[in-house]
């Protein structure tokens, strides 16, 4: 559902992975001025168009992931999205639990690469090292969730967000906009700073003729956990990765989407589910070829 970056990117995952077959693609348009690669697919304006439908993959902005969710588990279909704010991702999952039950489906939230396979690697340091602390160093690179954010506010014809890291968990938003005609620099600014999104982080807005000037999809994260193993004291670890954002949530998508199929009704972040259930195969395969 929605073919924007993360749509077209959870296709080409999907186009690739040995388990699945596309339903369809649900957008806004339908099939009005439907893209080149979208020919051999049925696409359609409502999913209710669509037959023997599993699993939905809800490639739409943030705020409307759980909208969409709650329209489509009531048909027997299992949702995945890649929800991205990490401070309502709870309230979000306790939205969703008892429509899970009640339906007998599963959703998994919050399926991306921060908070996702990000979430999953923070799990495991600190069960390494139970006692200490860890910082998520993002960037620098472009933020979807933050640009997309910044796409909504009355006066922004266009917009990227990029993300600085700073060190130790710390981070500066840069912003870029195109304005409408009309928009004064400073009111968008105001707005922007006062989204959740944004108000625990330094903001820098700029407004800017051309966005797409500026576009570049990469991103990356250093995750950075010192602590205690038992009495042990100095235990360090660390894990980097260096990305195109879109494709990386794409992939985490499709992996959860499989992982639906192998769960019972409820709603589950990344870090609730056996990792193995992710991958396509044969689990005693894939215990043979990874332990």
């Amino acid at each position: 559902m929605g073919y924007g970056n993360v749509g077209r990117f959870a296709l080409e995952a999907l186009e690739m992975a040995p388990d699945f077959e596309v339903a369809g693609i649900v957008r806004r348009n339908g099939a009005l001025n439907l893209p080149l690669e979208l020919t051999n697919y049925k696409v359609v304006k409502d999913i209710k168009e669509l037959k023997d439908v599993d699993v939905a993959i809800l490639a739409c902005p943030t705020r409307s992931c759980p909208e969409y969710a709650k329209q489509i588990l009531p048909l027997g279909i299992n949702t995945v999205d890649s929800f991205d704010i990490h401070t309502s991702i709870v309230d979000y999952r306790r939205e969703l639990m008892p429509i899970n039950k009640e339906t007998k489906t599963v959703s998994v939230i919050a399926a991306g690469w921060d908070p996702g396979s990000d979430s999953i690697v923070r799990t495991l340091m600190q069960s390494l090292a139970p006692k200490g602390l860890s910082y998520t160093n993002f960037g620098p690179g472009m933020s979807m969730g933050h640009s997309v954010c910044v796409r909504s506010k009355k006066g922004v014809k266009n917009a990227l967000s990029v993300t600085i890291p700073l060190g130790e968990g710390i981070h500066r938003r840069m912003v870029y906009v195109e304005l409408e005609p009309g928009a004064t620099l400073e009111q968008v600014t105001a707005d922007i700073k006062a989204d959740p999104y944004f108000a625990s982080d330094e903001t820098h807005v700029f407004a800017v003729d051309n966005v797409d000037a500026v576009r570049d999809m990469g991103h990356g994260v250093n995750l950075v956990r010192k602590g205690v193993s038992g009495k042990t004291q100095n235990q360090r670890m660390e894990f980097n990765m260096s990305i195109n954002n879109p494709a990386l949530t794409g992939q985490v998508l499709v992996n959860v989407a499989r992982a639906t199929m192998r769960l019972q009704p409820g709603c589950y972040t990344m870090v609730e589910i056996p990792v193995i259930d992710m991958l396509p195969g044969e689990r005693e395969d894939l215990i043979r070829n990874l332990v």
